[in-house]
């Protein structure tokens, strides 16, 4: 069975991760800037996000790891280095922040590019799974989610997280919602 012919649902990846980005993000949202509309102590948007993230993590690697049963070839080679590349996305992200924040002494660059660049490199990896797999919504979401979250960085105060919790959360939502259709379109 090749990869690319595996019709993969991600409905259950782009819900975790959906639910993942508006309870996290909003969190932040909600108890960030100058009037915070409700005061929650530090550790609980972190907490929300993070764990949100590997609920999220456990979620698409069941799924994907059940579709690429079979795989061989050059669609099993497409499907490894889809995989690696998160690894080193989040690497070279991990390396960027921290020489800005080192270079700049400012641990609020830390707080605006965690967010906002870990939305960008989600959404190249996006942008690279949907043309590798043909997969247009994924290649959709990977493109928004890069934009908005990009974009994010010109806002101040709360603005970035509410962006990223409605633009990015919701994103994902509208994506599961539209799914089924590509999957019958697909099929």
């Amino acid at each position: 069975m090749s990869a690319l012919r595996v019709l993969l649902d991600n409905r259950p990846s782009y819900l975790s991760f959906g639910a993942a980005w508006l309870l996290g993000h909003g969190a932040y949202a909600v108890s960030q800037g100058d009037s915070p509309l409700v005061r929650l102590p530090a550790a609980v948007p972190g907490a929300l996000l993070v764990g949100g993230l590997l609920i999220a993590m456990v979620v698409t690697s069941v799924v994907t790891m059940r579709a690429k049963r079979g795989a061989t070839g050059a669609e099993a080679v497409v499907g490894n280095l889809l995989a690696a590349s998160w690894l080193v996305g989040f690497g070279a992200l991990f390396f960027v922040i921290t020489a800005l924040s080192s270079a700049l002494a400012d641990d609020n660059v830390r707080m605006l590019l965690w967010p906002t660049g870990s939305g960008l490199v989600v959404g190249l990896l996006y942008l690279a799974g949907g043309a590798a797999y043909r997969d247009v919504l994924q290649y959709a979401l990977g493109a928004w989610l890069a934009l908005t979250s990009s974009a994010a960085l010109f806002l101040t105060g709360a603005s970035p997280y509410w962006v990223l919790a409605l633009a990015g959360g919701g994103s994902y939502l509208v994506a599961a919602a539209l799914e089924p259709r590509r999957r019958a379109v697909a099929a």
